[in-house]
């Protein structure tokens, strides 16, 4: 399996329009058929020295394997994402597992 971790840290952490915005960019993802599982939140309460609580949202992705991400990644859904959300974020930290 492959798993896409992406970490979202938004521009206007108090502006809950621009939450609310790339929140449902982030669900639109969800429609790529390639995805096999898909988890899609905020940070959990949970806090601990190790755990980084700082983005504002996660989206885990499951594929089959790389081949099934690079589909995604290509997908016309996941390019107008980009285009139409990019401007709501100040940082954005990829983890990509091979599990």
């Amino acid at each position: 399996m492959f798993i896409h971790n992406v970490f979202f840290w938004l521009k206007e952490k108090d502006n809950e329009e621009a939450k609310q915005a790339l929140l449902a960019g982030i669900k639109s993802l969800e429609a790529i058929e390639s995805i096999e599982s898909a988890y899609i939140g905020p940070p959990a309460a949970t806090r601990r020295p190790v755990i980084d609580a700082t983005y504002d949202y996660a989206e885990i992705l499951v594929f089959k394997d790389e081949a099934a991400h690079d589909v995604y990644q290509v997908h016309p859904l996941h390019k107008k994402f980009v285009e139409e959300c990019a401007h709501l974020w100040e940082r954005v930290v990829i983890y990509d597992v091979e599990a």
